[in-house]
Parts: structure tokens; sequence; C-alpha cells
């Protein structure tokens, strides 16, 4: 249900809130999601990484920061009539809080590269029919996700897990902090691996089979639920948002689809910062979800088909830093300038583990076909091609189901300040790519979902998209490109499949 807006405001703007793995962002946008210039306010920081795999951040420490993010914004100059009317909310996926029965916290806030339970990843799919659940929650079995983490403690640390009342995200522990209630989106929601995203509710199946109970879980509602009348204490702190409506969390990947403008099967998101992502906006019903794949929720109404992978703008990073190549020339175009898939090179960028399509965790990545010839350079192309060539993997699993070749958009630092990588990837994929000019997708998204849910904007479609330079594909790169993914799934086949089935 659409929340009109029941103040007559002049100039309403929506303050966008976005809330990632290593920076959160307290922007301003107006309800067809233009930014308000030269207010906004960006703090980065850092999880803490253990030598057991775990990947924290203190979730009190993140409320706080995010706060002071809204502080700062509020703080700056904006036009006189203008008033904000909605606070829009999106997080990095599959955050997971344990808080007791006097809802104080338990667990630290695990993020998504949290790894320690990937061995009770692997004792659930031997124990469940993971197909089925795959095709339920849109998930499969991956420490990622809240199924093997609470199966982890309930098996490691069972002492820790009874004192445990509320499971929630960050998102949720955000909204308990402000207003003293909690509720979780859909989107959020299925982004746990524990929702059922047919029929929008927690997986009954699973919670029978897991040591967690319906009661410890938020209740799931749909992306236009709104909160008014902050707690005193915040209500003192921020009288600007006095009338404001705060909308629950969506996740990144929901809110980064929308704002970079692929808000239906007729476009494609690619997404590349430090990892990567495609993922393409469809109606109900949810359709089959292939292997390999992920299907989250945008709202009730919108599944979101698609798949993550750890490796993007990581392996250029990587390749930059150990061969020391020097950024003082332009290194994009020297990479472009070499052929394509002329350095004899087969690389395997599974350097942080598998996600989609494998979803091996445990893999590592390979490099073969080095020679006494080979220059740090073609090392460095060699991986802006192998990832591109992963990329390619799950856009066929996903052209499989549409029926016709989506308008593919590309976003992300990775491919925003890269136009060698595009015109790799259009050849690889064999389709035009058009880069998404928008400077922060994620919290675009985020205040045009804020602002459709007001009555501010007629459907996530009428807000302008803005869209830079078209990358045509050239037919000739497409045909070396489709031998050379040949030849990276036959090096998975060997370094990656083999030693562990």
């Amino acid at each position: 249900m659409i929340q009109r807006l029941d103040l007559k405001m002049k100039n309403p703007l929506i303050l966008s809130l976005d809330i990632g793995t290593s920076s959160a962002r307290a922007l301003l946008f107006t309800p067809t999601g233009s930014q308000v210039p030269q207010v906004g306010t960006r703090q980065e920081y850092q999880p803490q990484a253990g030598q057991d795999g775990s990947v924290t951040l203190d979730p009190d420490w993140l409320v706080e920061t995010v706060c002071k993010l809204v502080d700062n914004a509020l703080e700056q100059p904006r036009e006189s009539q203008a008033e904000i009317a909605g606070v829009a909310c999106s997080t990095f996926a599959t955050s997971t809080i344990g808080l007791d029965s006097g809802w104080k916290l338990v667990t630290p806030l695990m993020t998504y590269a949290d790894s320690r339970a990937a061995g009770a990843a692997g004792q659930l799919r031997a124990r469940l029919d993971e197909a089925a659940v795959h095709q339920r929650t849109g998930t499969l079995f991956h420490p990622s996700y809240w199924p093997a983490r609470i199966a982890w403690l309930g098996a490691t640390d069972p002492e820790l897990l009874s004192r445990v009342s509320h499971w929630m995200t960050i998102g949720e522990y955000l909204i308990w902090r402000l207003f003293g209630e909690t509720a979780v989106s859909n989107s959020a929601a299925a982004w746990t691996g524990l929702e059922d995203i047919h029929r929008c509710d927690w997986d009954a199946p699973l919670l029978d089979a897991l040591p967690v109970r319906r009661d410890q879980l938020s209740p799931i509602v749909n992306r236009d639920h709104a909160w008014q009348g902050l707690r005193p204490e915040y209500a003192r702190r921020w009288p600007a948002l006095a009338g404001a409506k705060w909308f629950p969390a969506v996740g990144d990947g929901t809110a980064s689809n929308v704002g970079s403008g692929c808000v239906s099967s007729g476009e494609l998101a690619v997404v590349m910062g430090t990892s990567s992502a495609v993922r393409i906006t469809l109606e109900n019903p949810v359709p089959e979800i292939p292997p390999g794949l992920w299907c989250y929720r945008i709202d009730a109404d919108h599944p979101l088909l698609g798949g993550a992978m750890n490796e993007g703008g990581v392996i250029y990073a990587w390749a930059k830093n150990l061969l020391h190549l020097d950024e003082t020339g332009d290194l994009d175009q020297a990479a472009a300038s070499l052929p394509p898939d002329g350095h004899g090179l087969t690389f395997l960028p599974l350097l942080a583990g598998e996600r989609s399509p494998g979803w091996r965790g445990e893999a590592r990545g390979g490099l073969y076909g080095l020679s006494l010839a080979t220059t740090p350079l073609q090392v460095l192309r060699a991986g802006m091609e192998a990832v591109c060539y992963r990329i390619a993997l799950i856009y066929r699993l996903i052209r499989k189901g549409l029926p016709g070749d989506p308008t593919i958009i590309a976003s992300g630092g990775g491919l925003q300040r890269s136009p060698a990588w595009v015109q790799i990837l259009a050849d690889v994929l064999g389709q035009p790519i058009r880069v998404s000019s928008a400077l922060e997708p994620t919290a675009r998204g985020g205040a045009l979902l804020a602002a459709e849910s007001l009555g501010l904007l007629r459907g996530l479609e009428a807000a302008p998209r803005e869209l830079g330079a078209t990358f045509q594909p050239a037919s000739e790169n497409y045909e070396i490109y489709q031998r050379a993914i040949q030849r990276q799934q036959e090096l998975y086949q060997k370094l990656v499949v083999e030693p562990w089935e």
C-alpha cells in the first residue's frame, strides 16, 4: 500500500542512508532521484577480521556512526523551503545480530564475509534437501546466510545461542534503537536465507530444522511500511525529521538496481565494485530459480534474480599491488591497448573463494600459461577479462529465462572508472553496455523507493535514468572470448571441482 504524504510540503526531499560494509553515507535527494548538491556526508570504517574467519562490526558503534552522519547532513544548508518527507535506508546484505530478552547485544554484527559457518553449511547440505530449499527461499546453504550461522552457533556455542531471544539485521537494529519497534522488509528478509520468497513469510520447514523460533524473528513487512514518532532523545536531536516517515531498510542490491534504472525485466544490472553482481528485476510469480543463482525480493510484487561474486575490482587492486604497476600514466588505456586474450593466460579469479555460480567457498584462484615473456600488464589484462568471463556465466543463466535481450546497465566504481573494462565486458557478452552516470546508485535507489511509497513518484519507471556512454561489442572479439571462457571453465573443473568431489 502506498503511503500518501499528508504533509503539504513545497519542496519535499528524501534523506537516504546507505550503510555498507566499509562506509556509510547520508545524502539528500529529490523525489525524482536528483542528488541535492553539496549536501551529504560519508564515514569510512573497516570490519574487524579474525584468523578464525570472523568479519564483524560493533552494532552500537555503527548505529551511532549513522546518527552522526544524519547530524552532519541536517546541519548543512539547503533551500529554505525544502523539508524532509521521508528517510530511506539501504544496508549491506546478510547482516546478523543476536540480542537477549532485555534487548542487549549477545553477538557482534556478523557481515556477509564472515565464513565461520562454512562447516555448518556443508552439514545442512548433507541433512536437508538443498534444491528444495533453494526453490523456496532463493538461497543455497552458505556461511553468508542465517541458516548456516544459526546451526553453527548451535553446534559450537549452545550457551550463547540459548541467550539469543531476537535475531536482527542492522537495518532492524537501527529502527529499534530509534523507535523501540522492529520489523524487517521483504528485501532484507530474503537476504537472510530464511524467508519463503513465494509466501513472503519465514520458511516454516527451515525453522523446524534449525534452533530458531518464529518469535525470535521480526515480522516481515513490505517496503512501504513506515514509522513516525522518534524516541524522545532522537526527536530532540533531529527536529527537522519530526514529520518524516522512516521506511524499513532494503538490501543494497535492491537499492542499487533501482538507482541505476534497472526496474523491470527489460534492464539488467551489472555492478562491479570490490566484488561484482548481476541482477534483474522480475514480476510475480517467482520463477524457477536456476542452479547457481539466488532470488531475493525488492518487495512483495517484485523478485530480484541474479548472482553475486567475490571477484571484481579486488582483482585489479591485487594485480596492481602485487606487480607494482604504476598508475602515474594511464594504466586503463595501457590495458585497453593489448589484444583480446592475447597473453596466453588462463586466469581463475577466485582469490576470495566463490559465490555464484558454483558456491564453492573453499575455492581459490589459479593462473596458468605463464612464460618468460609474460608481462605485468598482461596479467592485469588477463584478470580483467577473467572477471568478465565469470559475469558471463551468470548472464547466461539469467538470459535463458528472458524473452529477449535486456538492456545492460553497468555501474559501480570498477566499471564506471574503467572504459577498458566496460569494453571488455561488452565484447565478452556480445551485447551493448550502457554505463550508469549515477554517482551514488544505492543511495539514489533507496530514495526513489521511499519517494514512490510516499506517493511523490508515480512508479519507479517514472524516475529519469542517469545514463552515460554506450559501449558496442566487437563481434570478432566475442568469438575469441567464448573460447577463453571455455578454457577458464576447464581450469575450474581441474582445480576446484575435482579435488573437492
